[in-house]
């Protein structure tokens, strides 16, 4: 049996870049935030359209959102993120990502004993 192929409203659109508002906004912190961080951290070096308005890619996304937990969740200066970053971010990202991970059981653990009391 052959299947049909996917019509233009199954397929999801994926989107390539953002604007530094929707970083923001998916972030919870100040777009100014974003702009001295990039000002500070050589990883953080979005696109710039033709009007200078920046373009994060997912990837760019990602490395805001390791600076975000070096300096806002561990508490780290800038100068000390700076330095964690220089010895590898592979390391710091599976860090996060595993605090993320746990943070997520726990939620589903706090939700389940609601559900149960």
């Amino acid at each position: 049996m052959i299947k049909p192929a996917m019509s233009y409203k199954e397929k999801e659109i994926e989107k390539k870049y953002f604007s530094i508002g929707e970083v923001a906004k998916q972030l919870r912190v100040a777009a100014s935030q974003i702009r001295f961080w990039e000002s500070e951290f050589d990883i953080i070096s979005p696109r710039k359209n033709r009007n200078g308005k920046r373009q994060f890619t997912k990837d760019d996304i990602e490395k805001i959102k390791l600076v975000y937990h070096l300096v806002k969740e561990k508490g780290y200066t800038l100068q000390g993120a700076k330095d964690r970053l220089k010895n590898g971010t592979q390391a710091t990202k599976d860090k996060m990502e595993m605090i993320g991970t746990l943070r997520d059981i726990r939620s589903f653990l706090v939700d389940l004993k609601q559900k149960m009391d």
